[in-house]
């Protein structure tokens, strides 16, 4: 499973021109599920995303959490992080998680998340969305787990 973490001032999901979900400081999350993922890489990615320490402090050192922050999430589905792009000049999905497979994975990440006491809320699964952010910093963190393991 793959994560791409992004600091942001605020972000927001547009489906159909109708918005969907926004929130103000916090983090922005695209989150892919590939072949083989599971619920222990979604449990391991969430424990890490929720201790983060990745916001400023006064002295302007990386040491704050999204709690720390009272950040929220905005979490959106993009099965694309399981492209593969080594051969020809169009990506193969080839790796990505089934539709339903990855919608329950990403369903309970979201649950996760909510569980450990943040305001998350998510894209429209499968829709072609439009997302929006102003990034802070800009900090972004590409994060991975296989079998329940940080790589």
């Amino acid at each position: 499973m793959k994560v791409v973490l992004t600091t942001v001032k605020s972000a927001s999901v547009t489906v159909d021109e109708q918005l969907i979900s926004e929130i103000d400081r916090g983090f922005l999350l695209l989150i892919g599920a590939e072949k083989g993922d599971s619920e222990a890489d979604v449990t391991r990615l969430s424990e890490k995303i929720s201790k983060l320490r990745v916001f400023e402090d006064s002295d302007g050192k990386t040491n704050l959490s999204l709690a720390d922050v009272n950040g929220e999430i905005l979490a959106v589905s993009q099965f694309t992080l399981a492209a593969d792009v080594r051969k020809g000049n169009r990506p193969s999905f080839t790796q990505a998680l089934e539709y339903q497979e990855a919608q329950i994975l990403y369903e309970f990440f979201l649950k996760k998340l909510r569980d450990a006491g943040f305001k998350t809320l998510p894209g429209v699964y499968g829709a072609n969305m439009a997302v929006s952010s102003i990034n802070d910093g800009p900090f972004t963190l590409i994060l991975r787990s296989q079998n329940g393991i940080l790589t």
